[in-house]
């Protein structure tokens, strides 16, 4: 079963940084393409960064290239988002997601399986 928890979440002002951490608490090996997703109030969840399970490709949204990295430690079955030069737009909930592929996780999140919680990013201008 996996269980995806994330966290380091939290309010930051325009220009800061954070990294984000998602962590599969329920198994001792995680195969599949991991990604991050968000949504902020009002809106639709948007896909942000994919990840595929050997860590070689990675995908972005065009808003935030240059500014987020995504990566991922298999040893410790944990995904990062390190969000750099944060914008008062990046302001949402941060999802993690595992699925099949990385490239389809960009494409539709309709492919995804598993889903964590959630964690609040907050930027003030």
């Amino acid at each position: 079963q996996v269980q995806l928890v994330e966290s380091g979440g939290g309010l930051v002002q325009a220009g800061d940084s954070l990294r984000l951490s998602c962590a599969d608490s329920g198994r001792t090996y995680n195969p599949y393409a991991m990604g991050w997703f968000r949504q902020a109030p009002g809106k639709e969840r948007e896909f942000v960064a994919s990840i595929s399970s050997n860590g070689v490709s990675k995908y972005y949204r065009d808003s935030v290239k240059g500014r987020f990295t995504i990566s991922r430690e298999n040893a410790k079955n944990t995904v990062y988002l390190q969000m750099n030069n944060l914008k008062p737009e990046d302001t949402a909930v941060y999802y993690c997601a595992a699925g099949i592929s990385a490239s389809q996780a960009m494409r539709d999140m309709k492919t995804l399986l598993y889903w964590g919680q959630g964690t609040q990013v907050t930027v003030s201008s």
